[in-house]
């Protein structure tokens, strides 16, 4: 049976090419990077050479990005150093949040008591721009936003811009997981109001294991893991060499192709909207498909029934990887926080598909028929 992977935001194939330019940091150039020989110094230049690859595509200076573990750890790093070191006792937060950033702020919130606020959202998963600049306006402590740029479940696209200059008219902190969109859409961080993003290799044909946080230069703040003097006294621990090469190759890959993969992905996802909505009555579309949306997301609902109960699992067992709600969580038979936040109908039953470069219209069509099988 051939398998047929719909689930890229969750984790993406790697590439060759970038297996390529990692394999030899495994096994000959393998020296560490603190180290004042030749072998550590190879790996020093092979880092910083990354370090202002990455830079350049995201207009950034390369002072401003930092080699992390991956999304988790940037976004926990971010949110912990608004509030130890930048003065914020208030974090406003969405409910459709990655665990991420929800569980860092939770924590925070019962730990120290940190003020903690959810913005409202609207019916397609949009962010309340009005309710945000109301909890902004009315909160007596500086404020730390954080919102997700693209949302891993339902594709929601953020106006990073304007929240972002909403928090500089506030004199808020904004943070914004760009873990979904980093790889995936052109950035310029030298031109856009923010003070944090991240990203992760794995969700654009890299590596896992590997990640990014951008700090703008006019911040300053403390290390979240302590230890060694890595990464410029920033984040302790020995560097993940052959990630990071792997990191920068995929991105620049990623942003070479970016418009091509781009229309044909979307082009993906469309079409197996318009199958869907033809072929299977009664789906619906969570998010905002036709508007501001991820181009690699399709949320489904589907009508539940006897048959639709069990539908993740009747996927899998005929070979189709899709997901009920974020990959973080998928083992667990709790359904989508996502999904419960946007939509409290019990009669639809969610189920994400998300596409790659790799995927084509024949594995649409087969998954359809199977999905009309099914159901």
């Amino acid at each position: 049976m051939n398998r047929i992977y719909f689930d890229n935001a969750a984790t993406t194939p790697l590439d060759q090419d970038v297996l390529d330019v990692m394999l030899p940091f495994m096994t000959e150039k393998f020296g560490n990077p603190s180290s004042i020989y030749s072998y550590g110094r190879e790996s020093r230049l092979a880092i910083e050479n990354a370090r202002k690859s990455v830079a350049k595509i995201l207009n950034a200076h390369p002072g401003e990005i930092f080699f992390t573990s991956g999304g988790t750890e940037s976004s926990n790093t971010a949110i912990s150093a608004a509030i130890h070191n930048l003065g914020c006792l208030h974090i406003i937060s969405s409910e459709i949040e990655h665990h991420a950033t929800l569980h860092s702020v939770e924590h925070l919130h019962v730990r120290d008591n940190i003020k903690l606020s959810y913005v409202k959202l609207l019916p397609n998963g949009h962010v309340d721009m009005n309710h945000l600049r109301e909890l902004l306006s009315t909160s007596k402590e500086r404020c730390l936003v954080t919102l997700m740029h693209a949302n891993n479940e339902i594709g929601n696209l953020l106006d990073m811009h304007a929240v972002g200059n909403l928090c500089k008219e506030f004199d808020a902190i904004f943070h914004s997981d760009t873990v979904q969109t980093v790889g995936h859409y052109p950035f310029d961080l030298r031109n856009t109001p923010v003070h944090f993003i991240n990203g992760a290799g794995h969700k654009f044909h890299g590596p896992k294991g590997v990640g990014i946080l951008y700090i703008n230069e006019n911040v300053k703040i403390t290390p979240f893991i302590q230890g060694g003097s890595q990464e410029r006294n920033m984040r302790a621990g020995t560097e993940n060499l052959y990630g990071i090469v792997g990191f920068a190759r995929a991105l620049e890959l990623a942003t070479a192709h970016h418009e091509e993969h781009k229309e044909y992905i979307n082009g993906l996802r469309m079409y197996m909207a318009e199958k869907l909505k033809t072929e299977i009555p009664g789906v619906d579309f969570n998010g905002d498909l036709y508007g501001r949306s991820l181009y690699t997301v399709l949320n489904v609902s589907f009508p539940k029934t006897e048959k639709s109960e069990m539908l993740l699992f009747n996927l899998d067992i005929n070979g189709i990887c899709a997901s009920g709600g974020s990959a973080c969580t998928s083992g667990a038979d709790a359904g989508s926080h996502v999904i419960r936040a946007i939509s409290s109908n019990p009669n639809m039953i969610a189920v994400r598909f998300s596409f790659s470069k790799h995927n084509t219209k024949e594995e649409v069509d087969r998954v359809v028929a199977k999905l009309k099988e099914i159901i």
